[in-house]
Parts: C-alpha cells; sequence; structure tokens
C-alpha cells in the first residue's frame, strides 16, 4: 500500500508532469475551437454499449453484465460515429471520448500504450479522405501554433523546440512501405523523418471502406508523428452498404449478431457514406512536450500488464 502511495505522490510532485498537463490543456482548448470553427458538434461519450470496435489486434475484453445482457466498455465510438452521421442534422460530430483498451502485457515497454485514454473522435458524413486529412493538417499545425505561443515557457522547461509542419504532410503507401522497411516500417520512418507523415491503404477494420475496383486495397489512413513517436491518428472512410460490410465481417471470421443494430441500421439501408478518425490525447501531449513515456504525461497512468496502484 505505502509503495502505491509513494508512486502516485512521485507522479503528482512531477514538474514535467505539471507542465504537460498545461501544454495538455492548451492543445484541447486549440482542437475544441478549431472543431467549432469548422462547423462540427460535440457529442458526449458512449462508455457501455452493446457493441464496440473490434479493433485489428488482440486485447482482453472488457465487459460487464447488466439488467440482463452483456455490455462491452468502450474501445473506441467508431460505431456509435457512424450511427451519428447518418442524421441529416449532424454531418459532423465530434467526442473527446474515453477509452478502455485492455492490451496485452508485452506493450508495456513500448512509452506509448495504455490501457485506458481520451481519444479525440470525429466523422463527417458524405467526406473522403482528401478531405479528412486535409482537415487533420490544419487542426494538428493550430494546435502546434498554440502551445507554443501560450506554453513557451513549459517548452522551455522540458527543451522542447517544435515547430508547424509544413503542409501536406508526406505520404507513404504502407505496402510498399512494407516491402522496402520490413514488419516495423512505422518505426521506422517515425524515427527517420522531422515531419508528422501518413501511411496509407492497410488491411484493417471491416468497417474501411474496400475500393470497389481493386479488392484488399482501401481508402484508410493513419498520421503517425515523427522522431520516432509513433502513431497519432487512426481512420478511414467507412463502407456503409450491408453486403459489403456482411462478406468482410465474413473473411475476418466475425460475427454479424456482435454488431447488432449497427447491423440492422445497414440492412435497413440507414447508414451513409462518411470518413474519420480519432487520435489519443495523451499521444499528442507526448509528441508536444517531447515526453517519450506516455506515463510521464497522466498523472494516473496505467500501463499494459501492470498492477494498478489508484
Amino acid at each position: 500500500m505505502m509503495e502505491g502511495i509513494g508512486k502516485i505522490r512521485d507522479a503528482l510532485g512531477s514538474e514535467r508532469l505539471a507542465a504537460a498537463l498545461r501544454i495538455q490543456g492548451s492543445a484541447l482548448r486549440s482542437v475544441g475551437e478549431f472543431m467549432h470553427k469548422e462547423g462540427f458538434v460535440q457529442l458526449m461519450p458512449v462508455m457501455i454499449s452493446p457493441i464496440t470496435d473490434p479493433l485489428c489486434h488482440s486485447v482482453y475484453d472488457a465487459r460487464v453484465e447488466y439488467a440482463g445482457q452483456e455490455l462491452s466498455i468502450t474501445k473506441s465510438m467508431i460505431l456509435h460515429k457512424q450511427v451519428a452521421v447518418s442524421s441529416p442534422h449532424l454531418p459532423k460530430i465530434y467526442i473527446v471520448s474515453p477509452n478502455v483498451r485492455l492490451e496485452r502485457e508485452h506493450l508495456r515497454g513500448s512509452g506509448r500504450h495504455l490501457v485506458e485514454f481520451t481519444q479525440v473522435d470525429m466523422e463527417m458524413r458524405d467526406a473522403g479522405k482528401e478531405e479528412f486529412m486535409g482537415l487533420m493538417e490544419r487542426l494538428l499545425c493550430k494546435v502546434i501554433h498554440d502551445v507554443r505561443r501560450e506554453r513557451a515557457e513549459e517548452l522551455a522547461f522540458l527543451g522542447r523546440r517544435i515547430e508547424a509542419p509544413s503542409t501536406p504532410f508526406p505520404r507513404f503507401d504502407s505496402k510498399k512501405a512494407r516491402a522496402e522497411y520490413g514488419e516495423a516500417f512505422e518505426a521506422s520512418l517515425s524515427q527517420s523523418l522531422s515531419t508528422p507523415f501518413w501511411l496509407l491503404d492497410h488491411a484493417r477494420e471491416f468497417y474501411d471502406r474496400e475500393d470497389p475496383e481493386r479488392r484488399g486495397c482501401y481508402h484508410n489512413y493513419d498520421l503517425v508523428y515523427p522522431e520516432g513517436f509513433g502513431e497519432a491518428l487512426s481512420g478511414g472512410e467507412r463502407d456503409w452498404e450491408y453486403e459489403t460490410l456482411k462478406r468482410k465481417l465474413a473473411e475476418r471470421g466475425q460475427k454479424e449478431e456482435s454488431f447488432g443494430t449497427y447491423m440492422e441500421m445497414a440492412k435497413a439501408g440507414h447508414l451513409v457514406p462518411s470518413a474519420g478518425g480519432g487520435f489519443g490525447v495523451e499521444r499528442l501531449v507526448r509528441y508536444l512536450s517531447g515526453i517519450r513515456s506516455i506515463a510521464e504525461v497522466s498523472p494516473f497512468a496505467k500501463l499494459p500488464g501492470e498492477r494498478f496502484v489508484l
């Protein structure tokens, strides 16, 4: 018990953490201003639901039983976002959304994984990847500009020099990058570049839009931070037609009934074309502050495989 108390007191007593949290406050204010100006409506987060993001990597399930039903704790609000933008009154939405992903123990030392984190999640009806990627480039440049202006003292204390990048950001095809750099292509590119960049065309979740003329090619994207900080955002255009979603679930060995009302809406023709993505707040703060360990930018950080004390 005393060891746990000491750990929490050490974290809360860190000047580096305090500087990072002040940077976080400026970054989130900047994000909110940007979204409002761009016409996005803010939704409140969904924390438990019969459905959640299946993810394209293995995690331990976080589920609870309530009132005779099994509910998942939110891994991300992707399915809810797609349903929300089907409303004619909500063409652009965003959520500052808590996520719980019980990551496998081997990720404990990655420096960028938490089992609970906050994501800024957004979705745009009738949008394509070019529109969304341009939006994100403008957003990141604004956040960096605002943080540099408001938090010069904190950045100086942390020894961090950061410049707003030039746009458009560089782009890399993930298949070509894998062939050139191997399976660790994202990390290799992140280490070697000094500007944020895009990785395109991943084979990923069933809702990522597949090119109807090129099976196995996807209209999705990851935004990656430079200097070895790794993935910032994951997103893509969405498939919305029932038969396509049904086929892709079957190809991935996933059950249609696991996605309940979402698939029922697709079958009834109520889903619409959209594009979106989400970025982790703690990972953004890690990049802005130059702090390598994500545990140092969160006062109550929970790392994969760790015994939690509070």
